[in-house]
């Protein structure tokens, strides 16, 4: 599976949700025999360097200089509390989602891993502004984690499914996943309202199922795949009450906005982010219309 993922970039801020990335981030190298990247953004100084007189600059660039030596020295420790070893330190000045997404295309990164912040009731709506811009501009895919106890496992992962052309893209990373963690996989429709009829999801189903079969007999795999329809007005609650109440470690969703979806736009897959407790292995526009 060194083919799949070679290069983990984990994002932090010294959150206690970044710290739950790490570990995530870490089970996900070692699962893959990926590379573990750690990359932390100071603030950008530049505006304020700009107006500053001469004694002023010379404080801000020491204080700039200082905070980048306390960073690498946190992630230093990092490595022999948590007994993990980084591959690579980096430390970066600018806008945090900026420099994540730049930082990503430089190192060649094939996953960035970050927690989601904010507590607040208008939070719980919107993912944290700094998650929701990488997931937005990142052309590689994103785990997004919240602070959880106990260690990460991924033995159960649910796919969501709307039955357009750009899910094979995603089935292939869930697949994968599957294959690495020696998880199963569930595939869900979440029939809205004003939905489809249950016969023609079934139909779809059949067809999906049929080539994840065939995948499965090609690649002498033992996946566990499974099928599921489940009511809710929006597609988001369904997936999220699904998935909680099935107990799952991982859900897998595109990012995309297809013209003619009716259920999973990437406005629901931020959604999904925001409301539930399980991490999200998200795929970019990017690599979903390839």
């Amino acid at each position: 599976m060194t083919d799949f993922l070679k290069n983990i970039l984990w994002a932090t801020d010294f959150s206690d949700e970044a710290q739950e990335a790490l570990l995530y981030a870490g089970f996900f190298a070692k699962t893959f025999g990926a590379q573990l990247l750690a990359l932390h953004v100071v603030p950008d100084f530049a505006p304020a360097l700009y107006e500053a007189s001469a004694v002023i600059k010379g404080e801000l660039l020491q204080r700039l200089d200082s905070m980048k030596k306390e960073a690498n020295s946190k992630l230093e420790a990092l490595q022999k509390a948590r007994r993990i070893s980084f591959d690579k330190i980096i430390i970066k000045e600018g806008s945090a989602s900026k420099k994540i997404i730049e930082t990503s295309k430089q190192q060649k990164a094939d996953l960035v891993v970050m927690g989601r912040r904010g507590l607040s009731a208008m939070e719980k709506i919107f993912i944290g502004s700094v998650a929701n811009q990488v997931l937005r501009s990142s052309s590689v895919p994103v785990l997004v984690t919240k602070k959880k106890k106990g260690k990460p496992q991924v033995k159960k992962i649910l796919v969501p499914t709307d039955f357009s052309k750009q899910e094979e893209v995603e089935r292939d990373f869930a697949w994968k996943l599957a294959k690495g963690f020696n998880a199963s996989l569930t595939l869900l429709y979440v029939l809205e309202l004003y939905g489809h009829e249950f016969r023609n999801v079934d139909e779809m189903f059949k067809a999906a199922l049929k080539k994840l079969k065939r995948r499965k007999k090609r690649e002498k795999e033992e996946i566990e795949i499974s099928e599921d329809v489940t009511r809710a007005i929006y597609a988001s609650h369904g997936v999220v009450d699904y998935a909680e109440t099935h107990s799952f470690d991982l859900i897998v969703m595109s990012t995309y906005v297809h013209k003619l979806a009716r259920f999973f736009l990437g406005s629901t897959t931020e959604k999904v982010i925001s409301y539930t407790s399980i991490p999200v292995f998200a795929i970019p526009p990017a690599r979903s219309d390839d």
